[in-house]
């Protein structure tokens, strides 16, 4: 579904600040497939959500998405088929329109023509629909300006933009790592609902290593660029926290060093 090859980025290329953030670094995915990542800072997770979604091109190696070839394909046209939420609130809407016209915006992507914000009945029946589910009363706040939310609300809001036409690929980049814990539990309960019911391929950024290991179907832990484990199945189902720290201190040969790794 998702096929990464030998995907190389460097950064400040021959100068001191060199940084080479992905080595070679190939991943595949399948259909439907939920996908955690951890690593350090700087091991390259954001760099690789920036490469899938054409923030830049890779200096060298390929990225397919369903079989199609997608490495030098624009940024905007990826954002037709690949959602994506950021770790900041205040990223992926419109903060000066209502509730109702950052999706009117979103769902008009799956329509030809130009975008636009215009709100049919129907669309508002059907984002009222889609919002109730949440459970948050967002369905009664359609004409809430976005900027008026708070994070949580906020982030639900990206979340369902992002959905409401099943991406091909949903990569979300810490989504909830800016939201107090009761917060960030309903968003990820709402991530998990959304994921399964529509059986989307996705790939998440996250600092907690507990969660990392509950949540998905997959684990990959990222360091200076390249994959250095990827588990899954009956192995995952029985790893710990700690045979995970031991796992990258033996393939590193060094301790696991993030001040901003949470561990419950």
């Amino acid at each position: 579904m998702l096929k990464i090859t030998n995907a190389v980025k460097t950064f400040s290329a021959g100068t001191p600040n060199e940084h080479k953030a992905l080595d070679g670094l190939s991943i595949h995915l399948e259909k439907g497939e939920f996908v955690t990542i951890v690593g350090s800072n700087g091991a390259g997770k954001s760099t690789l959500f920036n490469a899938i979604c054409g923030n830049f091109l890779l200096d060298s190696g390929r990225i397919e998405l369903e079989g199609k070839d997608i490495s030098f394909m624009k940024e905007h046209k990826r954002a037709a088929f690949i959602g994506r939420v950021f770790q900041d609130p205040m990223k992926g809407t419109a903060p000066n329109i209502t509730i109702e016209e950052n999706l009117a915006l979103a769902f008009s992507r799956s329509r030809s023509g130009p975008l636009g914000i215009a709100v049919r009945k129907s669309d508002r029946d059907f984002f009222a629909e889609a919002l109730s589910e949440f459970g948050m009363g967002l369905e009664d706040r359609m004409k809430t300006k976005v900027g008026l939310l708070s994070g949580g609300q906020r982030q639900v809001v990206t979340l369902l933009m992002c959905t409401l036409v099943t991406p091909k690929l949903l990569l979300l980049d810490e989504h909830t790592a800016a939201l107090d814990p009761a917060t960030a539990e309903k968003v990820m309960e709402i991530t998990n609902n959304i994921v399964n019911r529509n059986k989307i391929t996705t790939m998440m950024i996250t600092h907690n290593m507990n969660s990392a290991l509950k949540t998905g179907t997959r684990t990959i832990m990222m360091d200076s660029g390249e994959i250095i484990l990827d588990t899954s199945g009956e192995e995952r189902d029985k790893m710990t926290l700690d045979d995970l720290l031991k796992m990258y201190s033996l393939k590193k040969n060094k301790e696991f060093a993030n001040d901003r790794m949470l561990l419950n």
